[in-house]
């Protein structure tokens, strides 16, 4: 019997020949290889495609996990190269390069993202404590408190509370996490100062009108010091909002405010730089004394 056939999902050589599909065509540009024995119709392909794909693999339970479960909860995380999935029987786990397979006896919590199962934001976190670094982890953690109701009490309980392999790592972590942090890359800044010994900057700082109405938010800065510290990323956003940042700054310049403004070289290539230059400014407005550099932060920025 020629079963039924949909090829806008991910389906095995087997399924295709089970609906009467010669496999010859599975070579034409109508298809699209996504793993080892696996293919999709290429109109069909998302994002998401190489994930469901593994899941499909993996009998009725399995969980996308780790990194591939930050994919679907749409938030940062390095490039894997593997799709991560959990199964809870060594018996179910199946074997790909692109695959990694994960075995647990401990309950997990599951959500669903995009149509497919995922640990949850809180045990995603503490799953990636052990695979990705301490910056990137922050990074993790700022987007998701953002994007969900989430607090920063809440990860750092749930932290806290975990026996995971990984917890400790994780609680590290989430003891950098704060809320209101717009974008990675203001993520990474904080992080490059607050390793480097430099006082911790407050994160979303509000300047507020008579009528107590927001009037300016500022990313990070010493309010004490009126020093603004913001990341321009404007190569990337479009050329209306970069004209409100100029109009911005100019805005606090008025008030008094001085404005350091860092790029993404700031961080990734010259990292030493910033530092000095945020250093320096903090000692000319009167926020000294100050300690001296803390090399910790060339393990986590330094080329």
């Amino acid at each position: 019997m020629i079963q039924k056939f949909d090829a806008s999902q991910p389906f095995t050589r087997a399924d295709a020949m089970a609906a009467g599909v010669d496999p010859r065509v599975l070579r034409t540009s109508s298809y699209r290889r996504v793993l080892r024995g696996v293919w999709i119709a290429s109109e069909a392909w998302t994002p998401y495609t190489p994930i469901f794909s593994a899941l499909k693999l993996h009998p009725r339970g399995a969980v996308a996990t780790h990194f591939s479960a930050a994919r679907l909860l749409d938030l940062p995380v390095p490039d894997s190269p593997f799709i991560h999935v959990t199964v809870f029987d060594p018996l179910d786990r199946r074997f790909r390069a692109e695959v990694k397979s994960h075995v647990t006896t401990r309950k997990i919590s599951v959500t669903h993202r995009h149509g497919l199962p995922c640990t949850s934001p809180l045990k995603t976190f503490v799953d990636l404590a052990g695979h990705t670094s301490l910056v990137d982890m922050v990074v993790l953690g700022d987007a998701m408190i953002k994007k969900y109701v989430i607090s920063v009490d809440d990860l750092v309980e749930y932290c806290a509370n975990s026996t995971d392999y990984y917890a400790g790592l994780a609680r590290l972590a989430a003891s950098y996490v704060r809320k209101g942090v717009d974008s990675p890359m203001e993520s990474r800044l904080r992080m490059l100062l607050v390793l480097a010994g430099l006082p911790e900057p407050t994160v979303d700082f509000r300047l507020y009108d008579e009528f107590g109405n927001v009037r300016r938010r500022i990313d990070l800065s010493y309010p004490h010091l009126r020093l603004a510290i913001e990341y321009d990323g404007r190569h990337h956003i479009r050329f209306g909002q970069w004209k409100g940042d100029i109009e911005r700054r100019e805005d606090l310049g008025d008030e008094d405010w001085v404005i350091l403004t860092v790029i993404a070289e700031g961080v990734f290539k010259v990292p030493e730089e910033t530092i000095e230059r945020v250093r320096r400014k903090i000692l000319r407005l009167g926020g000294g004394p100050l300690p001296s550099i803390n090399p910790a932060w060339l393990s986590h920025f330094a080329a």
